[in-house]
């Protein structure tokens, strides 16, 4: 993992983030299409913020330190425990900080999370091929190509392919004996 310098900071996406969240969705509408679709209404919000609620998603805000703006947000989906001890992301940026490296930044914070402070060692990003922006990012990082799931998520009213890259904790760990199979 590169060494990057410390101009922002993760801090755990709350409900009270929720006006400053929908706000910068919504001027960010363009840059997110066709690659994911975050709610943009505090009624989208509220209902989204659920699924954080029993741990195996965790949201978080990537945040400039200097300004305390929201650069973008990250979310760590689907963790699975026992022997796979893994995960995967999604993130996006907010156009209104795009293009100035917060992303590699908070990702690269984000992948220093997951592998302290969660202790998972891996982690997956699933991308549609011509979001170039996004592969870039994930090749900067690191990540390992393993190839393409054909129609693997439902993203703006089709099924869309993805490429998939992972990327594993730098230092292995063996999970406790005592955790069950996956």
């Amino acid at each position: 993992m590169p060494k990057m310098p410390q101009r922002v900071e993760l801090r755990p996406l709350t409900l009270s983030d929720q006006d400053e969240f929908c706000t910068l969705v919504q001027a960010s509408s363009e840059l997110h299409l066709p690659w994911m679709r975050l709610p943009g209404t505090a009624e989208e919000f509220q209902a989204w913020m659920h699924r954080f609620e029993d741990g195996t998603n965790r949201g978080y805000l990537v945040r400039v330190r200097e300004t305390g703006a929201a650069a973008g947000m990250v979310n760590i989906n689907s963790i699975i425990r026992g022997r796979y001890q893994g995960a995967s992301l999604g993130y996006a940026a907010f156009a209104p900080s795009a293009g100035c490296g917060y992303m590699t930044e908070g990702l690269v914070a984000t992948l220093r999370h997951a592998f302290t402070d969660l202790r998972l060692h891996r982690l997956e990003a699933n991308i549609q091929p011509a979001n170039k922006a996004s592969l870039a990012l994930v090749q900067r990082l690191g990540f390992r190509y393993e190839g393409v799931s054909p129609a693997y998520l439902y993203i703006d009213g089709d099924w869309r392919d993805h490429e998939r890259w992972s990327i594993s904790a730098p230092t292995p760990w063996t999970p406790d004996p005592s955790l069950p199979e996956v």
